[in-house]
């Protein structure tokens, strides 16, 4: 293994047709993977997915979007009928700790804030689900991985107040002030192909420290630049770790190999069962 995925979702049907051929991929080209659950049923399969193969690991958890009626996703969830989720499920901690305790699963998540839709009572709702899960990864040790959306300093009370155990923020879209407050606090960062195509998030990749962050694809969404246009998978996070090195003007093998051990540190991968 000479990258890692540190996030992505080739649990959900968008790998449908070719879930194998697609991990097979990711072998080829060196890359491990980090399966993340969004709700207990894409949790189940992350974990399965872990069993099966050596370089797939899972992340268990139910994102804040799936606590509330949210809007149907067809890349994670399938066409209507009985995949149709959006009645929003309740955090059944007892279901989630028993996939989390799996020698596979290496962290919790993704679970944090997601505010870009709200009506009513939706941010209660997802707090209390966000504190559960933090509660559940602070029970088993294992690391968070945190999905926060238009809610940072939000956020950032409730981990303050909660958390035992530090972990990544996903997909991080704050700026360098907001970065400082997660990295002052031992989180790290990972970022995504949207940062081949966009400048906006340059000043964080260049001024966090390199043992800070990780790289991701969050596939199938936000492939990267030159495949832009086709279904993100696992094997393209090569590209994210290029531009990372391409950003920072530092050597790409040295970030890779940085990167790696970032993973390996964060996740604890050189203690979970292979």
């Amino acid at each position: 293994m000479k990258y890692f995925d540190a996030h992505t979702h080739t649990n959900f049907v968008a790998y449908n047709d070719d879930r194998e051929a697609t991990v097979q991929r990711s072998k080829d080209a060196e890359v491990g993977m980090n399966v993340v659950g969004t709700q207990l049923d894409t949790s189940k399969a992350a974990v399965s997915l872990a069993e099966k193969f050596d370089n797939v690991w899972a992340t268990i958890g139910l994102h804040p979007v799936h606590t509330t009626k949210s809007y149907h996703d067809v890349q994670e969830l399938g066409e209507g009928g009985k995949e149709f989720t959006s009645r929003g499920e309740v955090f059944d901690i007892g279901a989630y700790e028993e996939l989390g305790r799996h020698p596979r699963v290496i962290a919790v998540g993704e679970c944090g804030l997601d505010y870009f839709r709200t009506e009513g009572d939706t941010k209660e709702v997802q707090k209390k689900a966000f504190i559960d899960q933090i509660e559940l990864a602070n029970r088993l040790e294992k690391p968070l991985m945190l999905h926060i959306r238009n809610a940072y300093e939000d956020a950032l009370d409730i981990l303050k107040a909660h958390a035992r155990v530090r972990g990544d923020v996903h997909f991080f879209a704050g700026d360098w002030a907001v970065a400082k407050k997660f990295l002052d606090m031992g989180f790290t960062l990972s970022f995504t192909g949207v940062i081949t195509f966009t400048h906006d998030y340059d000043e964080v990749v260049k001024n966090a420290p390199v043992d800070m962050l990780l790289s991701e694809t969050d596939a199938p969404y936000v492939t990267p630049a030159p495949l832009r246009g086709t279904r993100n998978e696992p094997a393209y996070v090569t590209h994210v770790v290029r531009k990372i090195a391409e950003i920072r003007g530092a050597d790409t093998e040295e970030v890779r190999v940085q990167l790696l051990e970032n993973a390996r540190r964060v996740f604890g991968l050189d203690r979970i069962a292979s």
